[in-house]
């Protein structure tokens, strides 16, 4: 079709394949206005038009809306720049959707109650920065003011729960519970009271940070004993105790002696509440990070040797 020839609606929406409402209705609106009209009052159109259609319905079918559609005909913005947008929109959306279906599987999974379901769909329309808040808040009220473990508190805050946009059943049921622990006021006591531990232990010297080697060291030993159904008030217990003790006493440049065992025993107590350990398995479901390896029975093995075993 030569750029001059004019035709009237009909042809062209046979062009476009466009109804002749529809062409119009764009006609109208002044998107798509005619070049001409004809003696008797038909409109006409050229080319242009038609191309002017076939990107108005591009536009309209990725759902650009109408002022928008007019805008871009109008030169007023560019298409890379509407697609950039639009595209943007559209991932918030899809981001909205894909949590809206997992709340909707996990109430299915879970056989929920309305309250619960109630309570999930809250938590889910939180923001990223409003989770946040409510992690830093966990942090603020127990390590706050307090000369505790630098490093331990740079864990906590840095190791920030993050559900992914299209969360699990698990996920998502990992995500309430991290919000009921850290708001429970018992749980947050309990934390207050290690973290004041760690502060007094620091002011007494105690600076040398998390102690990796030799939580792996208990991990090992003791795991050896656990799966050897060893007793802990067992003789060869003692033996493993006395290796330990050693380590501790290495560690913290402290004597090997009774003393030092009653302060590793204070140390376990203050530390061993399940519900921290329940705090970083939770952390690790939302995160999808690997199951961190369960210490409650370490700690409880190590305890009671240590209190079988109180040294001379």
């Amino acid at each position: 079709m030569d750029d001059d020839t004019l035709f009237t609606i009909g042809p062209l929406a046979e062009r476009t394949g466009l109804t002749v409402k529809t062409i119009r209705f764009y006609s109208d609106k002044g998107i798509v206005p005619p070049a001409a009209h004809s003696p008797t009052g038909y409109r006409l159109y050229n080319a242009d038009a038609a191309a002017r259609l076939e990107l108005v319905r591009t536009l309209r079918e990725l759902g650009i809306d109408l002022p928008t559609v007019a805008r871009v005909l109008a030169h007023e913005t560019s298409v890379t720049a509407v697609a950039a947008a639009q595209a943007e929109a559209l991932d918030v959306q899809i981001r909205i959707l894909r949590m809206r279906r997992a709340v909707l599987r996990a109430v299915a999974e879970r056989a929920s109650h309305r309250e619960e379901m109630e309570l999930m769909h809250n938590l889910m329309r939180l923001s990223e920065a409003e989770r946040q808040r409510l992690i830093n808040d966990f942090a603020d009220a127990t390590y706050g003011g307090v000369d505790a473990n630098p490093a331990l508190v740079e864990l906590v805050r840095t190791s920030m729960p993050e559900l992914p946009d299209d969360p699990t059943t698990a996920q998502i049921t990992a995500w309430m519970e991290l919000v009921e622990l850290v708001q429970d006021n018992d749980f947050r006591a309990a934390v207050r009271v290690m973290a004041e531990y760690q502060a007094r232990e620091r002011a007494d010297g105690d600076t040398t940070g998390l102690h990796h080697d030799l939580t792996e060291a208990v991990r090992t030993e003791v795991g050896k004993a656990l799966a050897d159904g060893l007793s802990a008030d067992s003789p060869a217990a003692a033996a493993i105790i006395d290796t330990l003790t050693a380590r501790y006493a290495d560690t913290f440049a402290k004597p090997d002696d009774p003393r030092l065992r009653r302060w590793i025993l204070e140390r376990l107590d203050i530390a061993n509440d399940p519900r921290v350990e329940h705090y970083w398995r939770l952390v690790s479901t939302i995160n999808n990070w690997p199951e961190p390896p369960d210490m409650a029975p370490i700690f409880t093995w190590f305890a009671t040797a240590l209190r079988a075993h109180p040294g001379t």
